[in-house]
C-alpha cells in the first residue's frame, strides 16, 4: 500500500500562514466602497451540492470561504450527495424540503418541473452587474423552453480566449507508468494493445507488496458512475463524450450507444480479460472510496474514468511520490485507423447549474453574493488562492508556484479541503475551466503553461522524453468543432417519450451489462441476444429523432 509522505509540521506552518493572511485587510479581494453599503450581517444559509465525494462543512471553516464571509457576511453550510441522486431529488421534491441553493449536478430538469427554483431574472437586472457581464453572451443557451426566463447559473460560461488543458482533465484509459516502463515506453493505440500490454506486465508481476496484481478496474458499481462503463464504447469509436450518443459530425444524426456493435465489441473484450483474472471482480460491488483506495495502493496497471472523478487518489499518488506507481492516460481507440476525439471541444452546459429554491430565505442576499463572487478577484481567489501565499507573480504578470509549499496547497487533498480549493472550484457560479482572465493568465491553474511546466516531476519528465511530447495532451488528437456540444446537456422533460427511454435504456444496461461481463465467454452471445431482446422494445427511434432534432437545432443557433 502506497501511503502519502507528508511533512506535517510544515504544512502546519503553511495553514497557519494562510488563515492568518486571510485575516488582514490588504487580503480582501472585492472589498470597495460600493460593497459596504450592502447588508454584511451575519447570516448562514443552506447549499445542497449534487455530487459526491466531499465532505460536509460550513464555508467559514475553509480559508476561501471565510475571505468571502469577510466580504459579505454570508456563511454557507455545504452538504454534500451521498448514495444515488435522483433518489435523492425525489425525496426533495415528495417532501418540498429544500434548501436555500441547489446545485444540481444533472437533476436539474426534475428539480424545475418540480418548481424547486425561483426564477433569476429580477434578482440579476437589479443585483448582478458581475452575472451579466460573466452571463450575458450565454443568456439566450440559459433560458427555460417553457417561460423563458432563466433560473440557474451553469458552470461553463468561458470568457476571453479559449483555454485548452495541457494535460489531461477528460475522459481516458489510464495504465500504471510500470507497466509502460517495462516494455521501454511503447506506443499503443488500441483496445487489443492496451490489454495485451497489462496482461504480459501481469504475468511478469504478479503481486504488489504481498497483494495479487489487478489488471483492470471499473466504477460500475456505483450508481452515479455507471456511465464509466457505457462511455467508453463512444471513445474506443472516435467520439467525445455526448452522453449515450454518437452524432455524425457531417449529418449532425444521433444514435444511441447502448445496442450497438460498438457497445457490444466494448463489452464483449470486458468479457474476455475477465476471462483471463484480469477484471477486479469487486468492479460492480465496491464504492468510490474504496475504488480510490485501490487506485491508490499500487496494485492496479488500468483503468477508465475521466480525471476529475479520480482527484483524490492522482493527489495521494503524486504525494506518495513513486512516479511508476501514478498513471499515464492513453487516447485507446477500437482500431488504429480511428482519429481519437477524448479531448472535449468548446462547448456550453446549461443543466448543471447552481440555482435559489422557492424556500431561499433571502434571494435578494444570495444574488448579491454569487455577483460578488464572479468578480474577477474573487474568481482567482477560488481558483488560484491569495498570491505570495498560494501563487506567486513574474515580471511579466504570470501566475505561477515560486515553491513546493505553493504547489503543495493545491495538490494535497487535505490541504485542498482546509483552504477550500476543494469545495470553491465546482458546483458554485463561476467562469467557465477554459476561461482566460483579462490579463492573459488562465482562468484554472492547471491552464496554465508555467504552473503545468514546474509541477512536473523527474518521472513525467522522463515520460514526456520517452514519447517525444512536452505535455500530456500531446498524445491526443485536438477536438473537432461540434457546435451543440455537449449532447448529454440536452434537458429532457420528466416523463416524456424520451425521458422513459433513458431509464429503462439505463436499467437494462445495468442488469445485463455486468452479466455479460462476468458470465462464461461461451454464453456471451447468447446474454446480448436477450438485452436486445429487451432493448428493442424500447423507443430507440423517438428519442434518437428529438436528439437529432435538438441538436440539429443548436447548429443553426436555436438553443
Amino acid at each position: 500500500m502506497l501511503k502519502p509522505l507528508l511533512k506535517t509540521t510544515g504544512l502546519a506552518v503553511l495553514l497557519a500562514s494562510l488563515l492568518a493572511g486571510c485575516n488582514s485587510s490588504s487580503s480582501s479581494p472585492g472589498a470597495s466602497p460600493a460593497a459596504e453599503k450592502d447588508d454584511n450581517s451575519p447570516v448562514t444559509f443552506s447549499y445542497y451540492m449534487f455530487s459526491s465525494g466531499k465532505k460536509d462543512t460550513l464555508a467559514s471553516e475553509t480559508t476561501i470561504g471565510k475571505e468571502l464571509q469577510q466580504q459579505t457576511g454570508v456563511d454557507w453550510k455545504m452538504e454534500y450527495l451521498v448514495g444515488d441522486s435522483a433518489t435523492k431529488a425525489g425525496v426533495m421534491i415528495a417532501s418540498g424540503d429544500y434548501p436555500d441553493v441547489i446545485a444540481s449536478s444533472g437533476e436539474m430538469s426534475k428539480l424545475l418541473d418540480a418548481g424547486a427554483y425561483i426564477p433569476l431574472d429580477d434578482l440579476i437586472e437589479k443585483y448582478g452587474p458581475n452575472i451579466k457581464k460573466v452571463y450575458g453572451p450565454y443568456f439566450d443557451k440559459m433560458r427555460n423552453p417553457e417561460d423563458g426566463k432563466i433560473y440557474a447559473l451553469p458552470y461553463t460560461a468561458n470568457q476571453g480566449e479559449y483555454s485548452g488543458s495541457p494535460n489531461v482533465g477528460g475522459g481516458a484509459f489510464w495504465i500504471q507508468r510500470s507497466v509502460l516502463k517495462e516494455f521501454n515506453y511503447p506506443k499503443i493505440t488500441t483496445l487489443d494493445e492496451y490489454f495485451d500490454l497489462i496482461e504480459d506486465y501481469k504475468e511478469k508481476h504478479p503481486t504488489v507488496d504481498g497483494a495479487e496484481t489487478i489488471g483492470f478496474v471499473s466504477l460500475a458499481g456505483v450508481a452515479n458512475n455507471f456511465f464509466t462503463l457505457q462511455n467508453p464504447a463512444m471513445h474506443l469509436a472516435g467520439y467525445p463524450n455526448d452522453g449515450g450518443v454518437m452524432v455524425d459530425t457531417k449529418t449532425h444524426v444521433a444514435r444511441t450507444v447502448a445496442g450497438t456493435e460498438e457497445q457490444k465489441r466494448w463489452i464483449k473484450k470486458l468479457n474476455e480479460i475477465n476471462a483471463k483474472g484480469l477484471l477486479d471482480p469487486e468492479s460492480f460491488t465496491m464504492n468510490k472510496d474504496q475504488y480510490l483506495a485501490k487506485l491508490t495502493s499500487g496494485r492496479v496497471l488500468g483503468y477508465f474514468n475521466y480525471a476529475w472523478q479520480i482527484g483524490d487518489a492522482s493527489k495521494n499518488l503524486l504525494a506518495a511520490g513513486i512516479d511508476e506507481k501514478r498513471y499515464a492516460p492513453l487516447p485507446i481507440v477500437f482500431d488504429s485507423s480511428i482519429k481519437d476525439q477524448y479531448i472535449d471541444p468548446p462547448g456550453f452546459v446549461n443543466n448543471y447549474a447552481t440555482g435559489i429554491t422557492v424556500n431561499a430565505k433571502d434571494p435578494e442576499r444570495i444574488i448579491k453574493y454569487f455577483d460578488n463572487l464572479l468578480k474577477e478577484e474573487n474568481q482567482i481567489l477560488i481558483q488560484w488562492g491569495i498570491k505570495d501565499q498560494t501563487y506567486s507573480v513574474d515580471e511579466k504578470g504570470r501566475f505561477y508556484y515560486a515553491n513546493d509549499e505553493q504547489r503543495k496547497i493545491h495538490d494535497d487533498v487535505e490541504l485542498g479541503r482546509k483552504f477550500g480549493f476543494t469545495y470553491f472550484s465546482n458546483d458554485w457560479p463561476r467562469y467557465g475551466g477554459e476561461s482566460t482572465l483579462s490579463d492573459g493568465n488562465a482562468f484554472s491553474p492547471g491552464n496554465q503553461p508555467e504552473v503545468v511546466a514546474s509541477t512536473y516531476t523527474e518521472g513525467d519528465k522522463k515520460f514526456l522524453d520517452a514519447y517525444g511530447i512536452k505535455t500530456f495532451s500531446e498524445l491526443f488528437n485536438k477536438p473537432e468543432e461540434r457546435p451543440w456540444f455537449p449532447a448529454w446537456s440536452i434537458a429532457l422533460e420528466q416523463g416524456s417519450p424520451e425521458q422513459v427511454f433513458t431509464t429503462k435504456s439505463d436499467d437494462l444496461q445495468r442488469k445485463y451489462l455486468p452479466e455479460m461481463i462476468l458470465g462464461a465467454p461461451s454464453n456471451f452471445d447468447k446474454i446480448w441476444n436477450d438485452y436486445m431482446a429487451e432493448f428493442n422494445k424500447l423507443d430507440k427511434a423517438g428519442y434518437e429523432k428529438k436528439i437529432t432534432e435538438v441538436v440539429q437545432n443548436r447548429v443553426a443557433g436555436k438553443w
